[in-house]
């Protein structure tokens, strides 16, 4: 293997320990235990981190992925390339989810024109990036396409999932 591959393994070992402790950090508060990071590719820093708060804060609309959204608009830094639409920074940006983004979702990383998209699970409901929709890559919608490619880590996902549904989930029944 080489340095480089090694490298690219460790970032995604990284990673994927990162989003799961965020869905099960969600997971133990009562959320749907769905956790993700975005890491910059050009550093392989990880910028934002999110999970589930929907329940917690009484809105719809706080989904892994928009916390962390929020996370890496906060940091001065990251705002500001952001906001420079020259730069296009969020095309540098890779989302690790655990769960395929919600239709709401899908939709939001598309305006942002995030640059890559890996989730575990599929979402067989709401799913907006191949389950049930194609926002992610559907010509006929505005703003640019982004590759989401799923099955990363996917067992793990399930489990998660299934300990939430099988026992524990007082809020989502």
């Amino acid at each position: 293997m080489s340095q480089s591959e090694a490298s690219a393994q460790n970032r995604d070992e990284d990673t994927d320990h990162h989003r799961r402790m965020r869905a099960l950090e969600a997971h133990s508060v009562g959320e749907v235990p769905v956790g993700c990071v975005f890491v910059y590719a050009p550093t392989g820093e990880i910028i934002g981190r999110g999970r589930n708060r929907t329940n917690e804060t009484l809105n719809g609309t706080r989904h892994a992925e928009f916390e962390g959204i929020d996370m890496i608009l906060a940091h001065d830094k990251y705002r500001v390339l952001a906001q420079d639409l020259a730069n296009a920074f969020w095309k540098d940006v890779i989302l690790y989810v655990t769960i395929e983004p919600c239709v709401m979702c899908a939709s939001a990383l598309r305006q942002l024109g995030i640059g890559q998209v890996y989730f575990g699970a599929g979402n067989d409901r709401f799913g907006g990036n191949g389950s049930v929709f194609n926002i992610h890559k559907d010509v006929n919608l505005p703003h640019t396409t982004y590759p989401s490619e799923g099955g990363y880590f996917r067992n793990e996902a399930i489990m998660v999932l299934r300990k939430f549904y099988v026992g524990e989930n007082t809020n989502g029944k």
